[in-house]
């Protein structure tokens, strides 16, 4: 009787090992370690560098693997809208793992496999994605 739980509970640990490590194999791919403020702002100083070699008027966003906020500056004269469509940006390349041009490209094909969209404003969606 002994020997029958005895085996019953190994089969048992076994099999929770076995479905625990095909579940964790199955997880998506992480892009590692989520960018620190100091790298942020680094990467942010390369990006406004170039805008203001070229005199361009815009937003910077730098985000986690989790798409939340870093790091964040913006060019004196930006528009107002830039600012959410920069964010949103950032966010959604992060979430979706990536860019957004890949979304643009399915908008310029007509939407083709595009199920469904979700904004907070619908009259900026397409926005966001240019």
């Amino acid at each position: 009787m002994r020997s029958q739980k005895s085996t019953a509970w190994c089969l048992t640990a076994a099999s929770l090992v076995l479905f625990a490590s095909h579940a964790l194999a199955q997880m998506p791919n992480h892009y590692g370690a989520s960018i620190n403020l100091e790298t942020a702002k680094k990467v942010a100083a390369a990006a406004v560098s170039e805008v203001k070699k070229n005199s361009w008027t815009m937003a910077v966003t730098i985000v986690d693997t989790n798409g939340d906020l870093v790091y964040f500056e913006k060019i004196d004269g930006t528009q107002t809208g830039s600012v959410r469509v920069s964010i949103d940006k950032a966010r959604s390349a992060a979430l979706f793992k990536r860019p957004t041009k890949a979304w643009q490209d399915v908008l310029a094909a007509g939407g083709d496999g595009l199920r469904s969209s979700a904004s907070r404003e619908p009259c900026r969606s397409k926005a966001a994605f240019l």
